[in-house]
């Protein structure tokens, strides 16, 4: 039974992530109810959700840009530096200390969620600098390998400061998402940690899920599922911390 409900939380993740993103908050919980701890879990989630993502980055790979005179491939590079470090960070982290560490990971997350969502929009000009946009790029990767959780937001805040235009911003955080989480999973694949029959069930899962999302793109009312996100984001932190040891 506990199967059934993480591949059908993976399907449901699959679509939110490429409607709106935010699909961890779903894989976490529904990893964890199957009996993982908390970093086994999330280890797990991004082996699960790598495949969708690499599709979701195929998709818009023709819209990728550089930014702030850092070309694609630098940033490239970065992601991969950035969440390989990330991934070997979490490998060293005690299973004891990151269950302490989850509900704050999930509370910042989902604030980044909530205020790329709904806070104030800018536009105009880019205020990130090369040096800025290289830095901001690392950290939010080191970020991606370690937890992942918000960083769409994360990145999309970052390339549109360094000037980006929002749909050549969105393309990009996609394919670097991937990046990121691909020297992740390339550290992953190694640790005894991963579950894999359960990996198996929630990747198929998210990648049906994101075939659907991709067709439902133009007929779901973004904002109001937007709004859901955050409230299991919400909920999930409330339950985490009551748990937390």
């Amino acid at each position: 039974m506990s199967y059934a409900i993480l591949f059908a939380a993976a399907l449901w993740a699959g679509i939110q992530n490429a409607l709106a993103g935010g699909g961890s908050f779903i894989t976490l919980p529904s990893l964890m109810l199957t009996g993982m701890d908390a970093r086994a879990a999330n280890i797990t989630s991004t082996v699960a959700l790598f495949p969708a993502q690499l599709a979701t980055g195929w998709t818009g790979r023709e819209q990728v840009s550089g930014a702030a005179n850092l070309s694609f491939r630098a940033l490239v590079i970065i992601s991969l530096i950035g969440g390989a470090l990330g991934a070997l960070l979490l490998l060293r982290t005690p299973p004891q200390f990151f269950a302490r560490l989850v509900p704050w990971l999930v509370l910042f997350a989902t604030a980044v969620f909530a205020w790329g969502s709904f806070g104030p929009k800018r536009s105009g000009t880019g205020h990130l600098n090369r040096t800025g946009a290289g830095i901001a790029q690392f950290c939010i990767s080191v970020y991606g390998g370690y937890f992942g959780g918000g960083i769409g937001f994360l990145m999309l805040a970052a390339l549109t400061a360094a000037g980006l235009a929002l749909r050549n911003a969105g393309a990009t955080k996609n394919v670097l998402a991937g990046v990121m989480n691909a020297s992740a999973v390339a550290i992953f694949v190694f640790s005894p940690e991963v579950r894999w029959f359960a990996a198996a069930v929630a990747s198929a899962g998210a990648i049906i899920g994101g075939v659907v999302g991709g067709l439902m793109l133009q007929k779901v009312n973004e904002r109001a599922l937007r709004m859901v996100v955050v409230a299991i984001g919400i909920a999930l932190t409330i339950g985490l911390f009551l748990r937390s040891p």
